[in-house]
């Protein structure tokens, strides 16, 4: 098509004026997702009903102080200091509904004036949230996974911290215990701890809460568990196969002298494949009264040899054995409870994305109740939950989940950013 001289010449090309212009910009226009699915969800509601019981302020209610945290979180902050970059920060005081965000000082004694009631209020706020996504998705099986992480603190005077396990020597930490759902990745519960207990301190009663709160919703499907060595004890193993709960536990063979040299002595290995090799046995503690299915894996490590090396054409390879024994009342293949039990490396990855997450406010933290109320608001799991019908949960899904900040410039900056304006809807 032939267009006019009109249509493609312009009269003048002359020089642009340049003028400087208060523009309202944001670098977080990835709030706009966020207020959708805060709607959504009736979030702002849900955290009104914890804190009806607190004072009202004059100028700030206690659910305004909440939704402060669950915004800072989801932006990638991790202190409270880190209010400052975004202050001024248009959208951010459109979504909070605010024309002023409180003074971090301000923040600081409101969250001190929460009490145990509204710890407990957000905590059972988590768990409804977490089944409510399970429950729409139709789900037939939950797989829970019980870890703790530790939480290292820089502050010697922050309460409810204690030494005990750490890299660095006598510093302080927490020791939180983990229930994540495997086939959403979502953080269930967290069980708030010091740093100085074992593993498996309160860990019973806290397993129980969890299938007994599950069951209590309407889940009528099969539930499954999954734990590490520190949980193995007679009790846990007993209360879970009593109570129809499938389960798989590392067996610390290396405080049972009697196992260990079962498997020293063991000739005949049944090959999975060049790497793995299993065998089946009947053992059970001497002091356990009765017994369970308890298989044994070894597998094929390849390993550098170190030190110099004479030739250049090929790296020396030295090879040894891992051994690996699994208590379980499942009743599907070596190779089927193999496949279940290392699922929960998956599941370790994602409580490491979270210990920073939950560690962001500690140490300028004087309370214990700060950080547990951040356990509680963190939106990462709620927020991105992986698809419910993943399949099996034994397999490590390769999409992960990164906590970058949605913008990591203060709002005064200039940015290329979201046009924003001030006019309602």
């Amino acid at each position: 098509m032939r267009l006019s001289r009109q249509e493609v010449r312009k009269s003048s090309v002359g020089i642009p004026e340049i003028r400087f212009e208060d523009q309202s910009l944001t670098s977080f226009s990835g709030l706009v997702i966020l207020q959708a699915l805060v709607n959504g969800m009736g979030l702002r509601a849900r955290l009104q009903e914890c804190v009806r019981h607190l004072s009202k302020s004059a100028s700030y209610s206690a659910s305004t102080f909440l939704m402060i945290l669950v915004t800072h979180s989801f932006l990638g902050w991790r202190r409270l200091r880190d209010i400052d970059y975004y202050r001024g920060d248009p959208l951010l005081k459109r979504f909070l509904g605010l024309e002023r965000i409180p003074d971090v000082s301000t923040l600081s004694r409101r969250l001190v004036q929460m009490d145990e009631r509204v710890v407990e209020g957000l905590r059972t706020l988590q768990r409804n949230l977490v089944i409510d996504r399970i429950l729409d998705s139709c789900s037939s099986r939950i797989t829970m996974d019980f870890d703790g992480s530790v939480i290292s603190t820089k502050s010697r005077r922050t309460q409810g911290t204690a030494v005990g396990y750490n890299k660095k020597k006598g510093q302080r930490s927490y020791y939180p215990l983990f229930a994540t759902i495997a086939q959403t990745g979502q953080v269930f519960d967290v069980l708030h701890r010091a740093g100085n207990v074992h593993d498996s301190n309160g860990a019973l009663d806290f397993i129980r809460s969890c299938f007994a709160t599950l069951l209590a919703r309407g889940f009528r499907g099969r539930l499954e568990a999954r734990l590490d060595g520190a949980h193995f004890s007679e009790a846990t193993c007993a209360w879970l196969r009593d109570e129809g709960i499938e389960f798989s536990v590392s067996v610390p063979f290396e405080r049972f002298p009697e196992l260990k040299s079962l498997i020293q002595q063991r000739a005949r290995w049944r090959s999975i494949d060049e790497e793995w090799a299993w065998f089946e046995c009947d053992w059970k503690p001497q002091k356990w009264n009765r017994g369970m299915r308890c298989l044994v894996y070894r597998r094929r490590v390849k390993t550098p040899r170190k030190g110099p090396i004479q030739l250049d054409l090929f790296e020396p390879i030295e090879r040894h054995n891992e051994y690996k024994v699994v208590m379980t009342n499942k009743r599907g293949t070596p190779v089927t409870v193999l496949h279940f039990h290392n699922g929960r490396g998956s599941q370790e990855d994602l409580r490491r994305a979270e210990v920073p997450r939950l560690a962001g406010l500690h140490p300028d933290s004087p309370r214990d109740r700060k950080p547990r109320l951040h356990a509680r608001v963190r939106p990462g799991p709620h927020a991105r939950p992986r698809d419910a019908d993943a399949g099996d949960p034994a397999e490590p899904k390769d999409g992960t989940y990164s906590s970058l900040p949605m913008g990591a410039r203060s709002a005064s900056t200039p940015c290329a950013g979201l046009s924003f304006s001030a006019q309602d809807d």
